[in-house]
């Protein structure tokens, strides 16, 4: 290509799977790829609008989500449609494998929120882990998702993700 033309937007189709089954799929515009770190952006892919009590994730907001094929969690920044930022949403999951256009992620239930302003850190759905029977199924997996929520929360209350998503 020459140095005036643009790069050709490349869609991806994220794919979140839960418990052996897809939970969700939705496109994605594929911003970035290191070879270890995928950066994407995508609409709100959810039915109206799903109210957490602490966030509302709504039509039109945007997700600009990173994974890696390295380490078990995925970071996802969220905007209102307005373009303010309501804060990170993380999922705990195995590492993302890119096949072609599909982004595979395989969701550990574990999950962690931090505000905008970085004063609400909380840690979400160790109930859910708890119960998905992870620990005795996988426990090499089970340790390296309670480690990569650890992980997440020090970032969280240490100044959050910026460097992550830099």
């Amino acid at each position: 290509m020459s140095a005036n033309s643009a790069e050709p937007v490349r869609w991806l189709e994220v794919v979140l799977v839960k418990g052996g089954r897809t939970k969700i799929r939705y496109p994605a515009r594929l911003l970035r790829d290191d070879g270890t770190r995928i950066a994407v952006r995508a609409r709100w892919a959810g039915a109206g609008v799903r109210d957490f009590g602490f966030v509302r994730f709504e039509p039109g907001d945007v997700f600009t989500e990173y994974y890696w094929r390295d380490r078990w969690y995925a970071v996802k920044e969220v905007r209102g449609a307005d373009g303010a930022l309501k804060g990170w949403y993380c999922d705990v999951a195995r590492p993302a494998v890119l096949s072609g256009a599909e982004l595979v992620v395989e969701d550990l239930d574990l999950d962690l929120w931090r505000s905008a302003d970085g004063r609400d850190v909380r840690r979400l759905d160790e109930d859910e882990f708890a119960g998905s029977g992870l620990t005795q199924a996988d426990p090499r997996a089970a340790s390296a998702a309670m480690a990569a929520l650890d992980t997440l929360e020090a970032l969280a209350r240490d100044g959050g993700f910026e460097e992550l998503t830099a």
